[in-house]
């Protein structure tokens, strides 16, 4: 079967190689002031097998530069962000480029979405900005019907592939965030007709009930997992960082590996990883999918 190797953590990875103490800004902040920090990290995913790059402007958005006093650097950093992608895909000599467009207000926090036409409104000013150098666009993290609706509104206007992903609850696979069903995302993606439904940014544990809903929507279909104990109270308080996160420490590349190669046998045909996930899982995931006779596309 042919599968496609998604990079694994990029923000939590940066902020960890960079040395800094997180800030709200995230792998922004550290894109801001140390830029080879990112292309490092995507070219030690294209070493170990991922064929994309999902390039760091998941957290480049208005709102949260706006906090910072940072939003005349807005057009700057989602052009340094894909800019530091595609030299390292340039220097690797193949892989594709994931435009991620992470959630608006903040991670996991669906009440926070502005009205609908906003929603759409600044999605698609970040798809009008990207879509010139990016292969195909990487909605991570979508946490409500709402979130879901208005990104694949602002994606209307592209040509380019477009990946729903959705976060789910950590108790619960079958539910996003926000609560309500994952099978409710059914005629979102029937009208919008996205290139591939894909759960990430969820324990890998609750990831195969997900799963077995989104594999009845008729689209390619996958799943990048975190690495994180669970998302704390702490996580959802205004601006956070990720210190309010913790790192499981049983989910080592080969314990991880396991659950995505459970999911390639659910029918997933995109894998990779999310926060916490970082170059050696990855390459696991490679020697495993390989091993079991799968071709990495």
């Amino acid at each position: 079967m042919e599968i496609t190797l998604l990079d694994g953590s990029i923000g939590q990875e940066i902020v960890k190689r960079s040395g800094d103490r997180p800030t709200p800004l995230w792998s922004t902040s550290v894109m801001l002031h140390k830029p080879d920090v990112v292309g490092a990290v995507h070219r030690d995913y294209f070493a170990a097998g991922a064929t994309v790059a999902t390039a760091n402007t998941y957290a480049v958005h208005r709102d949260r530069l706006v906090r910072a006093g940072l939003e005349d650097q807005y057009e700057a950093l989602l052009a340094m962000a894909m800019t530091q992608a595609e030299a390292a895909r340039d220097a690797h000599g193949t892989g594709r480029i994931a435009a991620a467009l992470g959630p608006l207000g903040a991670s996991y926090r669906p009440d926070l979405l502005p009205p609908l036409a906003e929603v759409q409104r600044l999605f698609a000013e970040q798809v009008h900005l990207l879509e010139a150098r990016a292969d195909l666009f990487l909605l991570e993290t979508v946490s409500s019907l709402d979130h879901a609706r208005g990104a694949l509104m602002a994606c209307r206007a592209t040509d380019k592939s477009v990946w729903l992903a959705v976060s789910v609850m950590d108790e619960d696979g079958t539910l996003l965030r926000s609560g309500e069903p994952v099978q409710e995302l059914a005629d979102l993606v029937e009208t919008f007709q996205p290139a591939a439904v894909l759960i990430n940014c969820s324990p890998p544990e609750v990831i195969a009930a997900g799963l077995e809903i989104i594999k009845t929507f008729g689209r390619p279909f996958g799943a990048f997992a975190n690495g994180f104990t669970r998302i704390t109270e702490g996580f959802l308080q205004e601006a956070p960082t990720v210190e309010a996160l913790e790192q499981r420490h049983d989910m080592g590349p080969v314990e991880y590996a396991s659950f995505v190669m459970a999911w390639v046998a659910q029918g997933a045909t995109i894998v990779g990883g999310c926060c916490e996930v970082g170059p050696a899982h990855i390459a696991e995931i490679a020697r495993q999918l390989r091993k079991a006779g799968h071709q990495i596309v």
